[in-house]
């Protein structure tokens, strides 16, 4: 019934942005220790729309999982990885330092910095479904600027 979702990358992405534009998404594989639990004690961490990547579909997939084959599983970067979602682009970064995912209340400092430091926009192109991606700062950096300066002062 919805399989020719699939082949047809502009009804998708069109049903991706009035979903969730305007929203933040953690995606995963699996969170590590007590990581969700902190993020839902966190301030607006339970608004935080989180999908798991692993068990993704091969058929019929919805428009999110539409854009996380198609679009971010292709960047390689460390999960979890924020996805900031705005009307004509989303803005990626992922959630690790090192070889370990950072404390779930970093992610409102990331959030802050997201329009000037993130790894990857994918921007929602005028063709239906195409999305063009750009690169941002290097995957090895991901040190939350606006944290550390509202520390040092």
């Amino acid at each position: 019934m919805f399989g020719f979702l699939v082949h047809q990358p502009g009804r998708q992405l069109e049903r991706f942005r009035a979903r969730f534009a305007g929203r933040n998404v953690v995606v995963h594989r699996g969170f590590p220790g007590q990581w969700l639990e902190e993020l839902l004690k966190q301030p607006g961490g339970g608004g935080l729309f989180r999908i798991d990547a692993r068990p993704l579909p091969t058929r019929r997939p919805t428009p999110i999982e539409w854009l996380v084959q198609t679009h971010l599983l292709p960047l390689d970067l460390p999960y979890p990885i924020l996805l900031g979602v705005r009307e004509e682009y989303a803005l990626v970064r992922h959630l690790t330092r090192g070889t370990h995912t950072v404390h779930p209340s970093e992610i409102a400092w990331f959030l802050e910095e997201l329009e000037e430091r993130h790894h990857a926009r994918l921007v929602f192109a005028r063709e239906p479904g195409r999305v063009e991606t750009r690169r941002g700062i290097p995957t090895n950096d991901n040190e939350a600027l606006s944290m550390l300066e509202h520390l040092t002062g």
